[in-house]
């Protein structure tokens, strides 16, 4: 019996070191790429995987000739490009249109003057170009909202002739309309009535937008720092009349929450009753604060009166969907910073 037990006891020792020697031998980060490889085509419809990063580099001449030479695919992947050579030189973001899963246009803005382009639709199957609206000044963001308009913006800084916010219903059935800046008008082409301005929103150089379901809005002002100024701040639309997240789409601009609103920006320093703010803090906690300067404002005015956070140059800004599914508020949005003469590089903030 003794003798039994020891033969067991010795045989469980074999098959424990064994099994630690198989363990310690795999690698999980290796072993979920041969399965990722060899279920390629059934999770990605591809026949493999890029086998290493690309380490290649192109000239801009040779980008503008082959704009696919800026992209390495996978096997079996292809791509071409609808939009060189028809579409606006200088196309900036883009809306997919009617939506993220199955698009059949982008809607983009040519980030030009008014004798230009301003907003274009182009078919992602035929590349056909059509120009919407001109008349816009350098327009930079196009977002397709929760509530089925398109929201298209300028950057052109603050003041009187600053860059604004416009909405636009419909956007198949509008073509070579007119805006007027100075009176906010629009006519000519086909469906002029399909726009509307939205003052309530302020004026600056927009750049990244993020948009709620109910109407909220995030953006941020892409303006660098100058002279002890603090660069530009983010900001946040509510509206007068919140949207209902699970209603249909609007059938008219005027049920937009976008009609009217208040504005704050953020400043950061909670301690000491809030009053921790300005140079050396541009993390952390922070308070939303009411601007003043009502409609069509001067954002980048109630920047500096109100001493909010400034970053160097906001751009890009996306909501994270994961957070919007379970009910939270979180988007994350990049500040280009200045490589050349600064070595400023640049960062990605989140703000929740």
């Amino acid at each position: 019996m003794k003798k039994t037990i020891r033969l067991l006891a010795a045989a469980s020792l074999v098959i424990g070191l064994v099994a630690a020697v198989a363990v310690a031998g795999t690698d999980f980060g290796v072993d979920r790429d041969n399965l990722l490889r060899g279920r390629s085509v059934q999770l990605f419809g591809v026949q493999g995987p890029i086998p290493a990063s690309s380490t290649s580099s192109v000239t801009a001449a040779q980008a503008n000739a082959d704009p696919t030479s800026l992209a390495t695919f996978a096997q079996s992947l292809s791509a071409r490009v609808v939009t060189s050579g028809v579409a606006a030189p200088v196309i900036d973001m883009l809306a997919l249109w009617p939506n993220d899963q199955n698009p059949e246009w982008l809607i983009a803005c040519n980030e030009q003057v008014e004798a230009d382009p301003g907003l274009q639709r182009i078919n992602i199957a035929t590349g056909a170009v059509q120009t919407i609206v001109s008349g816009t000044i350098f327009c930079d963001a196009a977002k397709r909202t929760p509530w089925g308009t398109i929201v298209f913006t300028e950057e052109n800084g603050g003041g009187t002739s600053g860059g604004r916010v416009y909405e636009l219903i419909d956007p198949l059935n509008t073509t070579n309309v007119i805006l007027d800046r100075t009176t906010g008008t629009f006519s000519g082409g086909t469906g002029a009535s399909n726009f509307a301005v939205r003052p309530a929103l302020g004026r600056l150089s927009f750049e990244g937008v993020g948009i709620y379901p109910n109407g909220v809005m995030y953006y941020g002002d892409e303006d660098r720092p100058l002279n002890g100024a603090g660069g530009g701040a983010y900001f946040k639309f509510v509206p007068s009349t919140p949207r209902d997240p699970g209603a249909d789409p609007i059938t008219s601009l005027s049920e937009s929450p976008l009609v009217s609103g208040s504005v704050f920006g953020l400043r950061l320093g909670k301690r000491s009753g809030n009053t921790d703010y300005g140079q050396g803090t541009n993390t952390g906690l922070g308070t939303w604060i009411a601007t003043t300067g009502g409609s069509d404002q001067d954002l980048r005015a109630q920047t500096a009166a109100l001493k909010l956070t400034g970053y160097y140059r906001p751009e890009d800004l996306q909501i994270d969907l994961g957070a919007l599914a379970a009910g939270e508020v979180r988007f994350c949005g990049d500040n280009t910073g200045n490589e050349a003469t600064d070595h400023n590089w640049g960062e990605s903030i989140c703000i929740t």
